[in-house]
Formats: C-alpha cells, sequence, structure tokens
C-alpha cells in the first residue's frame, strides 16, 4: 500500500528531478505516483464514507482536501486510556501570560484618589467598648409560671428591633480570598474528561477505558499525535514512554508503529469502537497479542487445557509418522549399500 509517507517522497524526488530539468526521470516518477496514489485514495474514499456514514450528525465526521496532489484527512479522534501507572500534570502552562503588580501610574493605584484628587485615608473601624451587663439579683431571676407566660405575652406584643454593634460582639470576617491568590489556584487546576486536579492531585492515573479526542489529520504520524495529546492535557512525562495499540474485543492487540498514521488506521478499521478502539498504553507494560493468539484468550481453563492435549495428540501422531517415513528411509539405503558391497566393480 502507498503510504503517504512514500507519497510525500515521490513528490520530493518529482519536484527535485523537474529542478534538475530531467524530463526522462520526471516523467517516470509521475508515472509511478499516479499508479500507486491514486488506488490508495480510492480506498480511503470508500473507507471514509462508511467512517461519515456511520457518525453521520455526530462531531467525529471526517473532512478531506487535497494539496498538491495529495489527499489529506482531518477530524477527531478517540483515544482511550489505558494507563497502569499514575502520569504527572504540569504545575503552571508554559504558555500562560504573567500579568505584572500595577504600577503607581496605572489606574489600580488611582482607587484611592477623591474626586477632586486627593488621597483618601484608609477607613477605620470606631473603636467601641463593650461593657459586660450587671447580672440581675437571683430573686428578680426565678419567676412564677404566671410571670413566664406574662413575659412571653410582653415579647409578642413587642416589637423586635435591629441589633446593633453595641449590644453584640464584633465577629471576625471570614477569609476572603484575593483576586491573585484565585488566578494562583486556577492556575493549579487542569481538566482531564472534564474531572479537575490541583497540585495537590497532579500525579494521578486516569480511569481505564474513559475516552478523549484530539483533533488531527492523516499526515500526522505516531509520536506526532501522542505529543498532541500529552501537550493538550499538560502532562509531563516523555511521549517516548507511551505507544497507541489498536485493540479488538477479541483480546488482539496490534502496536502501532512510529511510522503509522493512526487516523487512516482508525478508517481502514472501521468506525465502529464496539469492535476496535484505540488506546493511549505504557510501552513496556503491553505486549502485543496476535490474531492466532486472541482466538484462545477468552476460553476457560478446562478448555484451553483440552486444546493443549488435542496439540499434544497430533504432535505424537506427526513425529511417529516422520519416524517410520526415516526408518523405512533408513532401511532402503541400507539395503542399497549392501547390494552395491556384493557387485564386483566393473571398468
Amino acid at each position: 500500500m502507498w503510504t503517504d509517507t512514500q507519497t510525500g517522497v515521490a513528490e520530493g524526488q518529482v519536484r527535485g528531478e523537474k529542478r534538475g530539468n530531467d524530463g526522462i526521470q520526471w516523467l517516470q516518477l509521475r508515472v509511478l505516483h499516479l499508479l500507486y496514489f491514486f488506488p490508495l485514495r480510492n480506498e480511503l474514499l470508500l473507507h471514509l464514507k462508511t467512517y461519515n456514514l456511520y457518525y453521520e450528525g455526530q462531531n467525529l465526521q471526517l473532512r478531506h482536501r487535497e494539496e498538491e496532489d495529495e489527499f489529506i484527512v482531518e477530524g477527531l479522534l478517540n483515544i482511550s486510556w489505558g494507563l497502569r501507572r499514575p502520569i504527572r500534570l504540569q504545575m503552571q502552562d508554559d504558555n500562560e501570560r504573567i500579568r505584572p503588580p500595577p504600577s503607581s501610574s496605572s489606574w489600580h493605584s488611582g482607587c484611592n484618589l477623591g474626586a477632586q484628587g486627593t488621597i483618601l485615608k484608609p477607613l477605620t473601624v470606631p473603636n467601641i467598648q463593650i461593657s459586660e451587663v450587671d447580672a440581675p439579683p437571683e430573686s428578680e431571676q426565678t419567676s412564677s409560671p404566671t410571670d413566664s407566660r406574662g413575659l412571653k405575652t410582653l415579647q409578642e406584643d413587642t416589637p423586635q428591633l435591629m441589633r446593633t454593634r453595641s449590644d453584640v460582639g464584633v465577629r471576625r470576617r471570614g477569609n476572603v480570598r484575593t483576586p491573585s491568590d484565585q488566578r494562583r489556584i486556577r492556575r493549579h487546576r487542569f481538566s482531564i474528561n472534564g474531572h479537575f486536579y490541583n497540585h495537590k492531585t497532579s500525579v494521578f492515573t486516569p480511569a481505564y477505558g474513559s475516552v478523549t479526542n484530539v483533533r488531527i489529520n492523516s499526515t500526522m504520524t505516531t509520536p506526532q499525535v501522542l505529543k498532541l495529546l500529552l501537550n493538550k492535557f499538560k502532562i509531563e512525562n516523555s511521549a517516548e514512554e507511551f505507544a497507541l495499540y489498536v485493540v479488538h474485543t477479541s483480546g488482539e492487540k496490534q502496536k502501532l508503529k512510529n511510522t503509522d498514521y493512526p487516523l487512516v488506521a482508525r478508517i481502514l478499521q472501521g468506525p465502529c469502537e464496539q469492535v476496535s478502539k484505540v488506546f493511549l498504553m505504557e510501552k513496556d507494560q503491553v505486549e502485543e497479542v496476535t490474531y492466532d493468539v486472541a482466538q484462545y484468550i477468552k476460553f476457560e481453563m478446562p478448555v484451553l487445557k483440552s486444546f493443549i492435549q488435542k496439540l499434544q495428540e497430533e504432535e505424537d501422531r506427526e513425529v511417529k509418522k516422520l519416524i517410520r517415513k526415516y526408518t523405512v528411509l533408513r532401511l532402503m539405503i541400507r539395503q542399497r549399500l549392501e547390494e552395491m558391497a556384493e557387485t564386483p566393480a566393473t571398468i
């Protein structure tokens, strides 16, 4: 299959040969380009049509265009998290603008100016002295039920007054964050699939099987997609620690090579994620599972043991067959050697 890399190399060679004014070689390369590129484009267009029909009316539909005879597909690619070890989030966005503190000439510093330009003194809370009320004598404290009912009636008839500073203690104001503190806290918070994490939880493991997506095109290789995904969520881990795998429901796991194109692989695999998904996993934690091995993964242990027994019996039969075959050949060779020894040599 003619890949995008081969197409780009062919185009580069075409342009180079054209600049060299070598018309024959330029024509040969152009013919090769037409022979290999257009069948691939037609095949990809067929799969792309099926893909977009499956996601009709959704944002996962893909678009395509042609630039200098290069067929490019772009859109969102769903990637599932399949990590077993924690990842680290950046504590601060490298691209975030750092705002300097307001200077004396800025409008922030003029908030304490009066209407005439005079400097207003900060407001001070008046010093309020709170004196304790003398306790009444015990004779006045103890009252009869009749006095209590009368007091209750009197309280109901008496209008309630608003409490002032003179009869209540001064309550301390709650801790209110300044705008600078709020910005600092916001800088330490990032979101992965809608879940926010601050600097205290910057090391965590995403839920296995949770889905995210990145916007890529068909010319981006596996390392480029990995870097884009890690940069999207401000992950400090190196892209060399991870790999993309196409995982089938049968258990088959196929690792995408560095020269592969994940979006093209997704289109060729088909749109249904119930059949296959693209997973982000650790390189050293996952082994590829071939299709032949994946056929036996979901069987129970007794069934697998019966398979092994059948294979062992078949192997024994093949071994016995080979032993009989070479035993007969050995006897034939010995018989022929004996006949040659008995027959006198003739000149």
